[in-house]
């Protein structure tokens, strides 16, 4: 007989109300606990009937988001909760829609495309490098997120957009994602975000977004080709020979700034947060670019050859992966190592867990980017997602992302000015309190 995934260990709504305040501010420690306790996959209801499996099982994890992804698609967090903000693209999509977007875009993202966009992301993140002060304390977060955006808005829109609309998406981009920490956090309060007019407020916020964005597309219909995102997008043709509409366009574009800046800046941070506690690893970073800069200036054969460098960003995204939970729900009964999975079962796959489990990662909580070396293809790592749904964006963010670390290394020493590292998980896995010190660095 099955052994029913209903039948699970479980966690009472009492309890997660009980815990809720401390759930609103950080979940992880709730979730460890319960996994330590439990074992590595729980329920916990949430009242009214609702309930959510929690799972850091890495083999389920694949299972559901490659082996049989056609039964398991995002759950209304997603394809309702953040599509009211951020529209229906690839991120929120579902099924044939998904299916269709996926289709058209993708060519956009293949490296080939990407290669030609990295000069301009070179350009925007030395920019923004030039901000760091040094021999004082300065929390490199803010930086680092400026620096992601203005690399998302570089390599869409060259510089076909001013900075006050840039900041102005900017402010939009971050405060509708707090909003939709408050909400997912507190189910509770969903007639209160009602009634109050905060959701509302958001939403007219999201219209000033698309209406910004809606000026940019008009002037490059009119204007001349830039040869970035935005024109590969507007260039992008269904089967039918049909283009995006506009509407579609703009989910699109809302959906790269929410999910393809944040997620960076934060890896980002966390990765200085990392070398800041290893200066031989500042060194290593520093003379292998060297070594290939001097042998080439192509800037896909920097971000392609520099393996350690490469590997000390996998290993930052598995200690802290920005996405540290990957949600689906069942469209269909389904069974998984003998246990059943009823229709319409929400289940949470805790990332941040799977990154740090013992049975498959040697000395977890190590920052170790050479495990890398010794397993390029762990099956316990999950930064980008897995199957048909993984990022579209991974190799863009990777490019980027090295390319930070390089010129960041070049310039600086970067010292600690604090033990710990702190980490605030909302919608991501973002940074707390990175501040650190700046050494310029002497070069011969």
């Amino acid at each position: 007989m099955n052994k029913k995934i209903e039948h699970i260990p479980s966690l009472s709504a009492f309890h997660f109300l009980k815990h809720a305040g401390k759930i609103l501010k950080n979940p992880l420690p709730f979730h460890h606990k319960n996994f330590e306790k439990l074992g590595d996959s729980y329920r916990l209801h949430l009242g009214l009937g609702n309930s959510v499996v929690f799972s850091r099982d890495p083999n389920l994890a694949k299972y559901i988001l490659q082996t049989n992804q056609k039964n398991y698609e995002k759950s209304p967090i997603q394809s309702e909760d953040m599509a009211k903000y951020i529209g229906h693209g690839l991120l929120t999509a579902t099924g044939k829609q998904w299916q269709k977007q996926r289709k058209l875009i993708q060519p956009a993202f293949h490296k080939n495309n990407l290669k030609k966009l990295l000069n301009a992301v070179q350009e925007a993140l030395s920019a923004e490098i030039d901000k760091i002060t040094v021999e004082q304390p300065i929390d490199i977060f803010p930086i680092f997120n400026d620096l992601a955006f203005q690399t998302v808005v570089k390599a869409l829109f060259s510089n076909a957009i001013g900075n006050k609309e840039i900041q102005r998406l900017q402010h939009i981009t971050e405060t509708i994602q707090k909003m939709l920490v408050s909400e997912l956090r507190q189910p509770y309060l969903h007639w209160w975000f009602q009634l109050s007019g905060k959701v509302q407020k958001h939403l007219d916020l999201t219209e000033e977004a698309r209406d910004i964005l809606k000026t940019v597309i008009t002037n490059r219909k009119q204007g001349k080709r830039h040869d970035d995102l935005l024109d590969l997008l507007l260039d992008a043709r269904y089967e039918d020979d049909g283009a995006m509409s506009e509407e579609q366009l703009v989910d699109e574009i809302l959906i790269l700034f929410a999910a393809g800046h944040e997620t960076t800046s934060n890896a980002l941070t966390f990765a200085a947060e990392l070398l800041a506690r290893e200066p031989k690893m500042q060194e290593e970073i520093y003379q292998e670019v060297k070594n290939i800069k001097d042998e080439t200036s192509d800037l896909m054969e920097v971000v392609t050859k520099a393996e350690f460098t490469n590997r000390v960003i996998s290993e930052t995204m598995r200690l802290y992966p920005p996405v540290y939970f990957i949600d689906r729900i069942s469209l269909e009964e389904d069974e998984f190592e003998g246990k059943d999975i009823p229709k319409k079962t929400s289940i949470l796959l805790a990332v941040y867990e799977i990154h740090q489990h013992k049975e498959y990662w040697k000395e977890p909580s190590v920052f170790n980017p050479n495990r890398f070396k010794e397993n390029p293809r762990p099956e316990a790592y999950f930064p980008f997602g897995a199957g048909p749904r993984k990022c579209i964006g991974n190799n863009f963010a990777m490019f980027e992302m090295v390319l930070a670390v390089a010129e960041l290394v070049a310039r600086f020493k970067i010292k600690p000015t604090k033990e710990e590292i702190e980490i605030l998980p909302l919608i991501t896995l973002k940074p707390k309190n990175a501040v650190l010190k700046f050494e310029k660095r002497m070069v011969d």
